[in-house]
């Protein structure tokens, strides 16, 4: 299950953020043994765990929980760091990857391989942390040539080019 904890703004700061879904997540743990669900927290754009990778591990650490995960978002830290450092951080704390990418410059959402990411070291990086699950695209849909070129493009991400 993937989950976005909390939101970091002039109501919340971070080191509440924190205190608070610490607090919390940890009610659902049980729950979660109970039906073999991994609760896989998202690093997204809200002000919370996009500082460092190491903040992000340590995050997920503190729970002490096997049922507690990072689900990677590539795109989601092109604009505060290497994607392929993240990788190698959070190593198997990842359960689930999410695939887009960014371009710093004119700060926009792309198509894959067409903005900041560096595919073939971000391919190596799963290959080192011995990721080998899921990877999902978070992009817009669209009509069967999209599609196609889409595919195309996830084929030579997980060849390495």
């Amino acid at each position: 299950v993937l989950l976005v904890p909390v939101v970091v703004n002039a109501k919340a700061t971070s080191a509440e953020a924190w205190e608070r879904s610490h607090k919390h997540i940890p009610q659902l743990l049980p729950l979660a043994e109970e039906l073999k669900v991994v609760i896989a927290i998202e690093e997204v754009w809200n002000n919370f765990l996009l500082d460092s990778s190491d903040d992000f591990a340590r995050y997920i650490d503190e729970f002490k929980s096997p049922w507690v995960k990072a689900y990677f978002d590539v795109g989601n830290v092109v604009a505060y760091g290497l994607p392929q450092d993240w990788i190698r951080t959070l190593g198997k704390r990842i359960v689930k990857v999410h695939l887009k990418d960014f371009k710093k410059k004119g700060k926009e959402w792309v198509n894959l391989r067409d903005g900041d990411v560096n595919w073939p070291e971000v391919r190596k990086a799963f290959d080192e942390v011995g990721y080998n699950g899921f990877i999902t695209t978070e992009l817009p849909g669209g009509d069967e040539a999209y599609l196609r070129d889409l595919s195309q493009r996830i084929d030579l991400i997980i060849a390495g080019k």
